[in-house]
């Protein structure tokens, strides 16, 4: 029996899905965790769990059964304290336990990159009570973004206005955290040209990045993505910088998701992910090496070669438009008429109002092209009562 590494993935997601597949194709042993059964990367692991992931006694039982040589968090939403511990007891967290934790809630990255490492981004402030934030939004001025400590693909975000907005975007935030009745952040409305996502990888190395992605949000969570997105080269030398150094200090090796927001005379930091990134989907046509190749080869201690763009490229996310528990998506054979297209099917087993379900893909000559075929292969997409 071949001898290998054992990679235990905590979330078990479509990027996760993805990550298990370029983990096998190294002859790696997965074992994918998540809060429910039949989560996609499940679905091609060599075995999997089902606990709840904040439960730090259960995240430590599944752990030391399995014995991993590499344990990988997929998702914010686990007992980070836990994993600190069991860091400390020499088991191997991607990238490190510290970072899993200080990406688990905005406020623990946000006062990094600000407050210590002196990256420039949007003012911000944090409230614990309905009266804090009233207080918090009122000094901060309309418009403001308002947003959950902990939460997933932009789940609790909105746009407060005006003073008839604060307490329906007190309740967003409430239904959308992670964690019930949690802080919130209080960010200033940075009016930007564009947001991109820089993929950067840490490896036996170096650091190494991808070139920009753009993307386009609502909600909070992206409903388009492209790559390369245009900038010039003094914005493109200032976003390597910043997320060189947010990097450099989250530690450990990888591939990060760090979010940028571009305006006329200014690159802000707005995010970072110690993990493949929803955005960077894009790069399964449009590099070399995908994003979860480059994760999966870092993180093994495997150098990374020069990343190249094969072609420009463009996503687009299919997003349930109802709960249902049995369903179908119906119009593939339709969305892979349109030239250098792929679908990614995720498989998950139920579907919620707006949830990822699965994306399309598509390559061309120029960004235009394959965003405009991305459009159209989405659009023959349907989901569908089974």
């Amino acid at each position: 029996m071949l001898n290998t590494k054992k990679l235990l993935l905590l979330g078990s997601g479509e990027l996760g899905k993805e990550v298990i597949i370029e983990a096998q194709r190294l002859g790696i042993y997965t074992v994918a965790v998540d809060r429910y059964e039949h989560a996609p990367a499940m679905q091609v692991a060599h075995r999997h769990y089902v606990i709840d992931m904040l439960d730090g006694d259960k995240l430590r039982s599944v752990i030391e059964l399995e014995q991993p040589d590499l344990i990988v968090p997929e998702i914010e939403a686990l007992a980070t304290s836990e994993l600190i511990k069991l860091e400390d007891e020499g088991y191997r967290v991607i990238p490190t336990a510290r970072a899993a934790k200080l990406t688990m809630d905005r406020e623990g990255i946000r006062r990094l990159a600000s407050e210590q490492l002196g990256l420039p981004t949007a003012g911000y402030r944090f409230a614990d009570t309905y009266d804090e934030f009233v207080e918090a939004v009122q000094q901060m001025g309309y418009p403001c973004v308002i947003k959950p400590l902990m939460s997933s693909s932009g789940k609790g975000q909105s746009v407060c206005r005006s003073e008839h907005d604060i307490e329906p975007c007190w309740q967003t935030a409430m239904e959308g955290g992670r964690v019930q009745n949690g802080r919130v952040i209080i960010e200033e409305f940075i009016t930007f040209q564009s947001e991109i996502t820089l993929l950067t990888v840490r490896s036996v190395n170096g650091t190494s990045f991808c070139a920009p992605i753009g993307h386009i949000q609502e909600d909070g969570d992206y409903i388009e993505s492209w790559q390369p997105h245009d900038m010039s080269e003094q914005q493109l030398e200032e976003a390597k910088s910043i997320a060189r150094a947010i990097t450099d200090e989250l530690g450990g090796y990888g591939l990060f998701g760090v979010e940028l927001f571009l305006t006329a005379d200014k690159v802000y930091f707005s995010e970072v992910s110690p993990r493949p990134h929803d955005t960077g989907l894009v790069t399964l046509v449009t590099q070399n090496l995908s994003e979860f190749a480059l994760h999966v080869r870092a993180i093994l201690g495997y150098p990374i070669p020069e990343i190249e763009l094969i072609t420009p490229g463009a996503s687009r996310p299919l997003k349930a438009p109802q709960e249902l528990e049995d369903y179908t998506i119906t119009g593939a054979e339709h969305a892979l008429e349109v030239p250098n297209t792929q679908l990614r099917i995720f498989g998950k087993p139920v579907t919620k109002v707006g949830r990822r379900i699965a994306v399309a893909l598509s390559g061309a000559d120029t960004v235009e092209t394959a965003r405009q075929r991305a459009k159209l292969a989405l659009d023959q997409l349907q989901v569908e009562k089974a």
